[in-house]
């Protein structure tokens, strides 16, 4: 079966067909976020420390890393700060030096840049992910080499020089060809983890099935694990939480194996703890019977991340104290 292996320094995590759902946690990305856009200007990563912890705590087993801030006060300064070619590569390497201190998963290594891309891939300790190649040629040209280099392994995003195609066999023809090329590099299919791009539902009412066919696709005829940005399938409607929980198991069912989203909204995770219990992704339950735990903190009032990360401190003092009894 298709493992797709990722490291830190002391940890490990598969993506897998046979494996639980992996979940990457999404919050430390400054796009549409000003205000740690405008901490991370200031050299203040105070909310990247915070929302590391938390999406650990929570149940991320890898942290999406995005260095996409736009710096307007430096950039009226010095127009150099108006290129992200300039910007994101020293901002790449500051925050996962950062993160790396804080907590011990693996990275998902998230920009546009290719600078930025390398400039985390030298920062990183382990076998991060990479985020991400494209159809685009010259996306193809110059992201296929540094997975080569580092041996990591890549997001593929199911979309080329023509654009997002709302067609599913078009954007599965172009995750083919990724993978192919990819091969052509020496770089194994199991080290490309396919986002198949889920269109938002309010938009387009199929959008969900076409990800659940896709996804099936991807897995029986390229053999790759998949991926996708949750939230998106929720776009510009209310209550999306709920619609990213009904989501998930179903895209889990079809054979997804892993998402980048955000691992401190409690319904989202209690969907997924329930969906790998359902697919013996759990054995004996043991997750999920943790994972009930922290639902009654909730219903005694603590918060979804205060609750998860006290039961993840209880999990580790217990770790600690089996460890100098023996």
């Amino acid at each position: 079966m298709t493992r797709t292996v990722i490291e830190s320094k002391t940890k490990t995590v598969i993506i897998g067909f046979d494996e639980p759902f992996c979940v990457i946690g999404e919050r430390i990305n400054p796009t549409g976020r000003k205000k740690l856009a405008a901490e991370l200007e200031m050299d203040n990563f105070d909310t990247v420390i915070r929302d590391a912890l938390e999406q650990v705590a929570c149940g991320a087993t890898v942290l999406d890393v995005n260095s996409g801030a736009v710096f307007t006060n430096r950039m009226a300064a010095d127009p150099r700060y108006a290129d992200n070619n300039f910007t994101e590569p020293p901002l790449m390497k500051a925050l996962i030096e950062i993160i790396q201190q804080t907590v011990d998963v693996p990275l998902c290594i998230d920009s546009s840049v290719p600078g930025a891309l390398e400039a985390g891939l030298l920062a990183c300790e382990g076998r991060p992910l990479l985020n991400s190649v494209t159809g685009e040629e010259e996306r193809l040209e110059r992201i296929l080499p540094l997975v080569k280099k580092y041996n990591v392994p890549v997001v593929a995003i199911s979309n080329d020089d023509t654009g997002i195609s709302q067609d599913p066999d078009v954007r599965f023809a172009v995750a083919k060809k990724i993978v192919e090329r990819a091969a052509d590099f020496g770089i194994p299919a199991h080290d490309i983890v396919v986002d198949p791009l889920v269109m938002p539902v309010g938009a387009l009412g199929s959008a969900a099935r076409q990800v659940y066919t896709l996804v099936r696709r991807l897995r029986e005829e390229l053999g790759v694990n998949t991926t996708c940005g949750a939230s998106n399938i929720s776009f510009g409607l209310p209550h999306r939480h709920g619609i990213n929980a009904a989501f998930l198991p179903m895209a889990i069912g079809a054979g997804m194996t892993s998402a980048i989203m955000n691992p401190v909204r409690q319904v989202e995770m209690e969907a997924i703890r329930a969906a790998n219990f359902l697919m013996d992704h759990d054995a004996n339950g043991g997750e999920w019977i943790r994972f009930a735990k922290v639902i009654e903190a909730v219903e005694a009032g603590a918060t979804f991340a205060e609750a998860s990360a006290a039961a993840s401190q209880a999990t580790s003092g217990r770790r600690g104290g089996r460890k100098s009894r023996g």
